[in-house]
């Protein structure tokens, strides 16, 4: 083994110490805002904030029913494609979309139950 591959083995070894010792090294909280929406803030070990930003009220919607962007796109009738355009803002929603996701970001609940009848479907 070379010494390149063995340093990585030693690193790898260490991180997972490290993992069952319950150290980190960045952390990543989702925080609900008062008006619903969702703040991404990573932290790192050191204390020092590498990115804290509310998320948009797409992701937000999303995450609050605790659906991935797949199963967020399929049950909406959309590709993930256009839904990561909307959670990017490259696009807007219109029309019936907009209004779903209007009801989804108030009954979160009734999006979540609707995805888990089509996945047992």
């Amino acid at each position: 083994m070379d010494n390149e591959m063995a340093e990585f083995c030693d690193d790898l070894l260490q991180s997972v110490r490290e993992m069952n010792a319950g150290i980190w090294s960045r952390k990543t909280e989702y925080i609900q805002q008062p008006d619903g929406l969702i703040r991404c803030r990573v932290t790192l070990a050191d204390g020092t904030i590498e990115k804290d930003e509310v998320l948009s009220a797409i992701v937000s919607t999303r995450m609050k029913a605790k659906l991935t962007q797949s199963q967020f796109a399929k049950l909406l009738g959309l590709s993930v494609r256009t839904l990561q355009e909307w959670e990017q803002g490259r696009k807007q929603p219109s029309g019936a979309a907009k209004t779903l996701l209007r009801i989804a970001e108030r009954q979160p609940e009734v999006l979540k139950a609707l995805a888990d009848d089509l996945m047992a479907a």
